[in-house]
Parts: C-alpha cells; structure tokens; sequence
C-alpha cells in the first residue's frame, strides 16, 4: 500500500524547493491518491507543468491551511471543508464539484460478503476499519451506513479508527482489520485489482460524497495561471473519465 505521511516541516521544505521550478502542490484527499496518479501525468502530458501532490485526510488539511500551510490547490473529500476554506478567505472562489466518491466494504479474509451485515455482528469478524468521522468524510459516511442498518452500537466495539483512508486501507490490505469501509476508488485502482473481496453499499444508507475542488489563496498569489489550469483540467473531459474509471459518480 502506499503510504504518504509529510510533516508541516518537510512540506515547508519542499514548497520552498519547488515554487521556482513552477509545481504545484497539491492537497489531495486520500481517496484520490491512485486516481492521482493518472490525473498528473495526463496534466503533465497536456502542459508539460508537474504536481506535487500531499495526501491526507481532508480535516487535516483544512486545519493546515488555515494555520499557513502553503498549498496551491485543494482537491477535498467533501464540500464542507472546502467551503469553510472559501467563505473563510482561504481559497478565491466557491468549491466546486469534480467527483462524488461511492463507499464499499472490503476484505481481504475468508468472508461471505453477500450476507455481510450478519457476517460483521458474527464472531468471525474482530475488528472493522473506518476512517476517522472526525476528520475523514468516507469515515462520517460509513458511520451514517451502519446507523442506517441499526448496527453501530453492534459494531462499535470492534470499530478501528484510521486517521485517513490511507490509513485505512493499510488495516484491511495488511489483514490487521478483518474487514473495512473505504472509497470504491481504492478497490478499482490497478494496483489493487484481484486483492480481497468487496461489495458496493447500499446507496440510500449514505450520501454520496461529493468532492470539492479550489484554488487556495496561496496558490493565486504564487502562481495564478497554473493554479487555475489545474482547477480546469480537473473539471474537463479527461479529468472526468480517469475519475469515472475509478469508480466515482460524475456531476
């Protein structure tokens, strides 16, 4: 599983050594991350200009932005975060939609995931990765599911929280999680393909997360053009069919 984790430090570093080559850096939630793959080196082929991409959770990073983090574009989990950022004079336009992320539960065990509610309550099943609510949309919407199914009191004491959907994915790929709720755009990257089992969950037990998009404050002021190239080119009809190939709804 890739793992990304970057101190406020190192990325102060890095931003320092990249403003004069003309990269962006990027906030991309971690859902995006395999997605990301393609989406920058379809930007580079089109412009010929590198991202520099950040993964975490899209809590996270609104709290880093709004303490200074120097971040150019915000690709979010949600648009709660995003449009804080905005009304809050973090970012230069209203959030928009580029994707909204479907949820899955995944296994890399033995499991029957067909009768999966009961399979989950069973003792065959110890422990069930989720998200952080707190700070990761996918983690706040797989607590709306298993509310939807009566089973978050059930479930709750063998929930395991991750702090991103990194994190996450990292407890059920490594087995340390019997099972886990987490972006159908994992489960359909390339690098995932034949690992484990899931299903899709059902729609009407969660909202379908839409994911925002903004250019940051800092991003207009340090390089307005690019910044703004970015913002278009994930909204285009390239952008939209590398998302769409990972499993997301389009607007």
């Amino acid at each position: 599983m890739k793992r990304v984790t970057t101190s406020l430090a190192a990325l102060l570093f890095l931003l320092s050594s990249s403003a004069m080559a003309d990269v962006l850096t990027v906030a991309v939630a971690a859902n995006v991350q395999y997605a990301f793959d393609d989406l920058q080196a379809e930007f580079k082929k089109e412009t010929g200009h590198s991202l520099t991409p950040v993964y975490n959770s899209s809590g996270k990073f609104a709290a880093q932005i709004m303490n200074g983090a120097p971040f150019d574009v915000f690709l979010s989990a949600d648009m709660e975060y995003p449009q804080k950022l905005y009304k809050e004079g973090f970012a230069i336009a209203a959030p928009k939609v580029y994707a909204s992320g479907a949820l899955v539960l995944w296994t890399q065990k033995d499991i029957d995931l067909r009768n999966w509610q009961s399979v989950l309550a069973s003792p065959a099943v110890g422990k069930i990765a989720v998200a952080n609510p707190k700070t990761a949309p996918y983690g706040r919407e797989t607590i709306k599911a298993l509310a939807y199914f009566k089973l978050d009191a059930v479930l709750k004491p063998k929930l395991v929280f991750g702090e991103s959907i990194s994190q996450t994915n990292q407890y059920i790929h490594s087995g340390a999680a019997d099972a886990g709720f987490t972006a159908k755009s994992v489960v359909m990257a390339p690098e995932m393909k034949g690992q484990g089992r899931w299903i899709d969950m059902p729609k009407e037990s969660y909202q379908p997360i839409a994911q925002g998009l903004v250019v940051l404050r800092h991003g207009h002021q340090t390089a307005p053009k690019l910044a703004q190239q970015f913002h278009d080119f994930v909204l285009s009809a390239k952008a939209r069919a590398i998302f769409e190939r990972y499993g997301y709804l389009l607007p």
